[in-house]
């Protein structure tokens, strides 16, 4: 019987390495094809996949029959579950309207907003500016209202003048910035790395202290090269995976 082909990562050892492996296996089973095979290769296959040992491997696997995504049957082998739910991965797939969808589907709370000293890490992209305008909003699963991550954006002043609020309960920033504000968003850079979440994180987005998130930093720019917006934005870890997909042409 063929066996379900899941992909490839490069490890983080700032994380534990089974959660990775749970995750991106994850990833693999909630993005396959209707057509796939549900059987899954051998724990030692799948360990060697991923250049882990058995154990942590067998560690991976129980995460996700906990999550009811496998069953496993002892000689049979590991076995996907067709009926396993989907999740929301975000992709960022290179282009704007990309973003702008990949925000869209949550329900979004306005924790606050107003002027702001720039964050000294944030300063290298605000040369010009001691202040910016900062919005802070916690997003929520429609569904469930399960809270999925909380988004703090710094955007240049003078674009802040035109931007009301309460548009950002409805729509992302960057549709805000593009399609109200009429900003030249030329490009948009994105870098995810993997954090552990502080005291405020664990609070808001409901997850133990110092468990795993994804970091996001997104920087807007426009055609000129000035940075219009930064988002640093926290993921649940458990909720979210990301695709990066680059045209070769």
């Amino acid at each position: 019987m063929t066996s379900f082909a899941p992909d490839s990562i490069v490890l983080n050892r700032k994380l534990p390495l089974w959660y990775q492996v749970s995750q991106s296996l994850r990833a693999s089973i909630l993005g396959r094809s209707p057509h796939d095979p549900l059987r899954l290769p051998t724990e030692e296959q799948l360990a060697g996949h991923y250049g882990v040992s058995v154990l942590t491997m067998r560690q991976a696997l129980k995460e996700l029959e906990d999550e009811g995504l496998i069953t496993r049957h002892r000689r049979r082998g590991t076995f996907i579950e067709p009926g396993a739910l989907r999740g929301a991965p975000v992709r960022l797939l290179g282009s704007v309207d990309a973003i702008v969808a990949q925000q869209s589907g949550m329900t979004t709370e306005l924790l606050g907003h107003g002027p702001a000293p720039v964050p000294s890490e944030l300063a290298e992209y605000f040369p010009d500016l001691t202040k910016t305008a900062a919005y802070h909003r916690l997003r929520a699963d429609e569904k469930t209202g399960e809270p999925t991550n909380h988004a703090r954006n710094h955007v240049r002043p003078e674009l802040a003048e035109r931007i009301d609020p309460q548009d950002l309960v409805r729509w992302p920033m960057t549709k805000v910035l593009r399609d109200v504000v009429g900003a030249d968003i030329s490009r948009i850079t994105d870098t995810v790395e993997a954090r552990l979440a502080d005291p405020e994180t664990a609070r808001l987005l409901r997850v133990p202290l110092l468990s795993p998130i994804l970091h996001y930093t997104g920087v807007t720019y426009d055609s000129a090269g000035k940075v219009l917006d930064v988002a640093v934005i926290h993921y649940r870890g458990d909720r979210f995976s990301f695709t990066v997909t680059l045209d070769a042409h």
